[in-house]
């Protein structure tokens, strides 16, 4: 997509090579010239320049420089993983510029892809990602939501120095989490608020100091929380 400037330059020379007639369109071949140059510019923290050059390439091969349609380069861009926005520009007399926006990566999704901040998933390719990563998993289209309940159980649990390194949302609607890379949380599809403060309640009177010994904490009972501790059987403990 080119600024104001260059759509008004470039529609005011099509006047003027119509009003040229046969002149003009000797011009207009003349002008319209295989592109020579290709130019990036964006900030580039994940994404190496030549890993995107070399993407950007077959885009533009065969292409002039006054019939390359820059909506529709822009778009072609656009799909290239990493990119969340282009623009595109000519620059006189054979040369584009491509103005990049990387993806922000801010969570791993159903192991292939990584997830923005607005929960749309994008494919990680071979490009290395930023270690500690939340772990995430959902049915397709879920990602803002299992995203945005993220949000809510790391606010909530950090007082408890707990960090969610995982989160599940299941087929039926389930949620399921594992804090501090440890100990998973069944925590069900309905009254997540109340059984939240049931899991932060049973975590600061007892389980917090016994989470090594913790497999999983089931909270979906209506009295209290379920405990499968390692080498042993279930333990229900009530919130009296």
């Amino acid at each position: 997509m080119g600024s104001a400037g260059s759509r008004g330059s470039l529609l005011g020379l099509v006047l003027l090579l119509i009003l040229l007639g046969a002149g003009g369109r000797t011009l207009w071949l003349w002008l319209d010239r295989p592109i020579e140059r290709v130019s990036i510019r964006g900030d580039l923290e994940y994404v190496s320049a030549a890993y995107l050059r070399e993407q950007l390439a077959p885009l533009v091969r065969g292409q002039t420089w006054l019939s390359v349609d820059l909506q529709a380069l822009r778009e072609q861009a656009r799909a290239i993983d990493w990119l969340a926005e282009v623009r595109v520009s000519r620059h006189w007399p054979d040369a584009l510029t491509f103005e990049l926006y990387e993806q922000e990566p801010v969570a791993r999704w159903n192991d292939d892809y990584l997830l923005n901040p607005r929960g749309v998933p994008f494919r990680r390719g071979d490009v290395a990602v930023p270690e500690g990563l939340p772990d995430l998993a959902g049915p397709e289209g879920s990602g803002a939501e299992v995203l945005a309940l993220l949000d809510q159980l790391q606010n909530g649990l950090a007082p408890l120095g707990l960090d969610v390194t995982q989160l599940r949302l299941e087929d039926r609607g389930a949620w399921r989490f594992q804090v501090n890379e440890s100990v998973w949380v069944m925590l069900g599809r309905n009254q997540r608020d109340t059984r939240l403060a049931r899991f932060a309640i049973a975590w600061q009177r007892q389980l917090g100091t016994q989470s090594s010994q913790i497999r999983y904490i089931d909270l979906r009972y209506p009295n209290g929380v379920v405990v499968a501790w390692h080498g042993e059987t279930d333990v229900e403990i009530s919130e009296g």
